[in-house]
């Protein structure tokens, strides 16, 4: 592995990622961690565009040479989880926390901004780089948020990527695919509207819990029944509720649930079908429905061309046996996705799990930690995922 990093580097990446973390921010109120780049990017003499889609900033630092625009992004938001690590850097802000490696990704978009500076040259042999850092991706849309402001026209990007530190894959190993690696994120919320009245007397009712536990069970033939075996596809209903009295038929219930899906058609096409399963099963039942279905994220889907790119970085710096598609698809979502709608390019896995350390909880877990030795190693292959794109474009 030659991370060709320096010490002092390594050092900084750690100082960066242990502040960001101890103040974590949720979505579209990323203020002091915007503040902290921007006057890291100030040091350094940059011009920058700030406060895009509430806290987000971008940074282009140009060769001279014409050639492609890359676009690299980084994610700020932590997530409403209560830390329970006992670590000199753990959240002071109570019910919030970096649980997902964001503060990883920031710090190592920052020691890039300072490499940039100090040997453009050497990795940056034409064309330009534009440094994002985005608000708002658990959950918030922010990339396209940060789209919608017309960065992607007003840069004349080309491609982009992304990086994320993955504690499902070990340290000194890199995550990528070709095609699908995340899935879509849908949300739907479902209210059923039936008839309350005597438990004892169910007769004169229509009872929403009846229905909705029709609607639960019928909706897990989506999967069994109307998409191709070969495709993944989740539908899960995470949340019902309903009455609140054991002798009383309650009037509503409320489901919530999420949908998940890899392939354009099944993105396409599932939606549709759920509707039809929830409005039909009331309709028999004599109940009425308001239906309610948001799309949050796209399914994540990676360029081969781009992603060949990736895997030659990643064997450049850490080593001909380094890359890995175990423990990389996942059914989780990204919402980086929507930047791969608009433009050529890959996101991967930077492993970052060390049992010897105790670095093995999963992301979204309140004793979520990563081995910031993934920090120097997500810094290198992305610069040379940037040479190796802007020197073939």
């Amino acid at each position: 592995m030659k991370t060709g990093i320096s010490a002092s580097r390594i050092e900084e990446l750690v100082r960066y990622r242990r502040k960001i973390h101890s103040l974590p921010e949720l979505k579209y109120e990323e203020r002091e961690t915007a503040n902290y780049v921007t006057s890291h990017l100030k040091s350094l003499g940059y011009s920058f565009e700030e406060n895009i889609a509430e806290t987000g900033i971008v940074c282009l630092v140009d060769s001279g040479i014409p050639g492609n625009t890359v676009l690299v992004r980084a994610d700020m938001d932590a997530l409403p989880i209560l830390e329970e690590n006992h670590v000199d850097y753990r959240s002071i802000v109570d019910g919030k926390m970096h649980a997902c490696g964001h503060d990883g990704h920031t710090s190592v978009l920052m020691g890039l901004s300072s490499e940039l500076k100090e040997s453009l040259k050497s990795f940056v042999p034409k064309g330009r780089v534009l440094l994002c850092f985005q608000p708002a991706e658990e959950g918030g849309s922010g990339a396209d948020k940060m789209i919608e402001s017309g960065i992607l026209d007003r840069y004349k990007v080309d491609a982009c990527f992304a990086l994320h530190v993955w504690n499902h894959i070990d340290l000194g190993k890199l995550g990528v695919v070709n095609g699908t690696m995340m899935a879509s994120v849908d949300e739907f919320h479902i209210i059923v509207k039936g008839t309350s009245g005597h438990g004892a007397m169910p007769q004169h009712t229509v009872d929403p819990i009846v229905v909705g536990s029709h609607i639960v069970t019928a909706l897990q033939t989506i999967v069994s029944r109307n998409v191709d075996p070969l495709e993944p596809c989740v539908v899960t209903v995470g949340s019902f509720h309903s009455g609140n009295a054991f002798n009383v038929i309650s009037e509503t219930a409320e489901l919530r649930g999420t949908v998940r899906t890899y392939s354009k058609d099944v993105y396409e096409k599932v939606p549709k079908r759920l509707e039809e399963i929830v409005r039909g099963i009331a309709s028999s039942f004599g109940a009425d429905i308001d239906f309610e279905y948001k799309r949050v994220d796209k399914p994540t889907i990676n360029d081969p061309s781009m992603a060949d790119i990736v895997r030659e970085a990643g064997k450049n710096i850490l080593g001909p046996d380094s890359i890995t598609e175990e423990n990389t698809r996942t059914m989780g979502g990204e919402d980086f996705s929507a930047f791969l709608m608009e433009k050529p390019g890959c996101y991967f896995f930077i492993g970052s799990r060390n049992e010897k350390k105790g670095f093995v909880h999963s992301h979204h877990s309140s004793f979520f930690d990563f081995d910031e030795d993934a920090l120097a190693n997500g810094l290198s292959v992305m610069k040379e995922v940037i040479r190796l794109y802007l020197e073939k474009n």
